[in-house]
């Protein structure tokens, strides 16, 4: 997940965030999911970071 200039990587399997910090960092000031939301697979890219879309389309 992008938020602001930093990226935050959850493995959600291993290492859970309690539910109230996943839904601080997945949404929006509106409430809505942060965009852009991409889907690939398993793995989601939340928010916009040059760096994992990098590492996904390069």
């Amino acid at each position: 997940m992008a938020k602001g200039k930093k990226v935050v990587r959850l493995d959600l399997q291993k290492d859970p965030p309690k539910p109230a910090e996943f839904v601080k960092l997945v949404l929006g000031p509106t409430g809505n999911l942060r965009a852009p939301a991409l889907r690939m697979g398993k793995n989601w890219i939340i928010g916009f970071h040059e760096e994992p879309y990098g590492e996904r389309f390069d």
